[in-house]
């Protein structure tokens, strides 16, 4: 089978679309061929050798796609060959076949398209946690989303929307901005602008946003100071390098709260990945939320799809389709 794949760390040009065996099933696995793979910046950091790797080379990126099942493992109950599913959580997805954990699987609604889930899963089921169980949005909540055009972004606009609150947008060109307002963001201010006296002019009386998505790390503290006293700032992201270090006192001083967030910590079991996931399929089919793809590459010119990601210029998710 072919497989995007590099044998050393380094930029898009390690890339190769190779060929290599074929995953070996285990009980407990289902082998998916897979339709459509999304790319994702733990890609980009893997490829360069910021995140750990097990096994020896040649390396397999990837870890969100959706597929047809092509076998079922021993002991593997309640999925056949056959069927339409997707995986958000579990390696090597960036070729055909892939095995993956039985209790990783989840179907896919006749409604749902290859290319809509593997646009949606990663990306959508973090801005779910982050919106449901990071912190609460509910109707009238305030909140400020950096890298508001980005794949995170546009999805937690769209859910904090659905969930009565009200969204204001940070990023850094005035392109991405109206994209941001495109998703439906009540107002977007530009990095290199004073975007904490706008923020906080905005807010008006009420001193502050209810909670900040915070997912650029050296922006930590100005995200505190636009935080109303009470406030909560989640931390799920270091885009931009390491966040500052944060004196608690200041936390209680100011009755401010810090939390932070990880998907994996949330997709628990099968049940709870198939619980989640379908609420997000819900809020897709009936219009709530959209998947916003802005490109698609063939898996065999991976390559570019990365310098795509790399060069931040794309607004919406690349996707990488198998032959």
């Amino acid at each position: 089978m072919k497989a995007l794949s590099f044998h050393t760390f380094g930029g898009p040009e390690v890339l190769q679309y190779i060929d290599v065996p074929r995953p070996n099933l285990m009980p407990g696995q289902v082998l998916v061929r897979t339709q459509a793979i999304g790319l994702n910046f733990a890609d980009i950091y893997r490829r360069n050798g910021n995140y750990h790797l097990a096994g020896e080379p040649p390396f397999i990126l990837g870890y969100e796609a959706a597929g047809v099942v092509e076998e079922v493992g021993e002991g593997v109950q309640g999925i056949t060959p056959g069927d339409r599913v997707a995986f958000a959580d579990s390696p090597f997805a960036n070729a055909e076949l892939v095995s993956v954990p039985a209790d990783h699987i989840i179907p896919l609604p006749p409604e749902i398209s290859y290319e809509q889930a593997a646009a949606l899963l990663l990306q959508g089921l973090t801005a779910q946690y982050l919106t449901a169980d990071s912190y609460a949005v509910k109707p009238g909540t305030v909140a400020l989303v950096h890298a508001v055009a980005g794949g995170v972004g546009q999805l937690l606009t769209q859910m904090i929307k659905a969930l009565g609150g009200t969204v204001i947008g940070l990023t850094s060109s005035e392109e991405k901005r109206r994209q941001a307002l495109n998703q439906g963001a009540d107002a977007v201010f530009l990095y290199q602008a004073d975007w904490q006296k706008a923020v906080l002019e905005y807010c008006g009386p009420q001193r502050g946003v209810d909670v900040v998505y915070e997912s650029v790390g050296t922006t930590l503290p100005e995200s505190f100071a636009v935080t109303r006293p009470g406030g909560t700032v989640v931390f799920f992201g270091m885009a931009a390098g390491d966040p500052p270090l944060i004196d608690p006192r200041m936390l209680m001083d100011t009755s401010k709260t810090l939390t932070g967030g990880d998907l994996w910590n949330h997709l628990t079991s099968r049940e709870e990945r198939i619980r989640r996931a379908n609420a997000l399929f819900e809020l897709v089919q009936r219009g709530a939320i959209r998947t916003n793809i802005t490109a698609r590459f063939a898996l065999s010119a991976g390559a570019d799809a990365h310098r795509l990601l790399e060069s931040r210029q794309s607004t919406g998710k690349i996707l990488l389709l198998p032959s």
